[in-house]
């Protein structure tokens, strides 16, 4: 008898023996977060990266990085791809807004410059059907590292349909240091913002914008309120090789419906206070929530509704139980 036929019927074996010897073993959790060097979270569905949370001290804010699709592609990247240079800031997926107390956390070169440093990581959360990691940020003058902010940030990633079809859900929890005030103030740039992949991009692959009013692409959907905004294009050459991400704000988040800051050159984001300024305290903090639908295939507006619908449906975190 050849080996590889001993060693299928040697395999069953080896497994009761197992089973019979760690009774009490427990099943794997199909979502896993995985700590790696350098301050990098990863999802893992299956042991198979959708994206990765980084969060290095030396970085001017934590980011998600890559996020990837059926396909095993990125449908983000790194930088802004004519110009890398003044658009640095531009890291895949992230969280930041260009005026708090007047210090300017969205680009890297300002003149009075703010950072977003994460002072530690609190919680992990594995199971079947998600996966979450709650961190403590500190949004500091680069200057000399005055606190203005303090967040607590949930990072939750959901399977919907394996790898076509998934959730970044992200809730973020300000405050003021204690005994002060922090103010948004008016702006078009932040909260929640998203840099696709060059071929998804309307000018570099012919990609397309869509939001929740029917718009279509930049001269129709800049700065126009909507509950969602998708950017769906090519990423590879296969006949069925388009996807995109829908990203949706949450009903009970500031000024909703919010302005959608959204370019055809390849990213769209979430405006938190685009009309008129937002002040918090210590007291009186900001709870804000927002998805992105990661999806196969170029969504209809009826299809990315209904993604919408659901997603305003959940109940929100509860960020202080958590830490609890």
């Amino acid at each position: 008898m050849k080996i590889t036929h001993l060693l299928l019927i040697a395999a069953p074996l080896f497994a009761a023996q197992a089973q019979d010897a760690l009774p009490l073993a427990k099943p794997v959790p199909r979502m896993m977060v995985l700590p790696l060097p350098h301050a990098v979270e990863s999802f893992q569905l299956d042991g198979r990266e959708m994206t990765a949370l980084h969060h290095d001290p030396a970085d001017m804010r934590p980011f998600w990085y890559p996020l990837v699709s059926s396909k095993g592609v990125s449908l983000t990247r790194m930088g802004h791809p004519h110009d890398p240079v003044s658009h640095s800031h531009h890291n895949s997926v992230w969280l930041s807004h260009n005026n708090v107390n007047g210090i300017d956390f969205w680009g890297d070169k300002a003149e009075v410059q703010g950072r977003i440093v994460t002072q530690r990581v609190d919680h992990f959360e594995d199971a079947d059907d998600h996966a979450v990691v709650l961190m403590t940020n500190h949004w500091v003058r680069a200057s000399d590292d005055s606190v203005q902010l303090i967040e607590t940030r949930r990072s939750e990633v959901r399977p919907l349909d394996g790898a076509k079809s998934w959730l970044l859900m992200i809730d973020a929890e300000f405050a003021a240091p204690a005994g002060q005030t922090s103010t948004f103030g008016t702006s078009f740039f932040g909260l929640v913002a998203v840099r696709v992949a060059k071929s998804i991009g309307v000018n570099d692959g012919g990609g397309r914008i869509l939001n929740s009013e029917g718009q279509i692409d930049e001269a129709q959907v800049f700065r126009k309120p909507a509950r969602w905004c998708d950017y769906s294009g090519r990423i590879t050459n296969d006949p069925d090789g388009f996807a995109g991400i829908t990203l949706m704000n949450h009903p009970a988040n500031p000024q909703h419906p919010t302005a959608f800051h959204v370019r055809d050159d390849g990213w769209m984001g979430a405006c938190l206070t685009p009309e008129k300024p937002l002040t918090i305290t210590d007291a009186q903090k900001l709870h804000v929530r927002y998805a992105l639908w990661i999806h196969d295939a170029v969504p209809t507006q009826g299809q990315c509704e209904v993604q919408w619908k659901a997603f305003a449906d959940l109940p929100l975190a509860d960020l202080a139980a958590i830490r609890k």
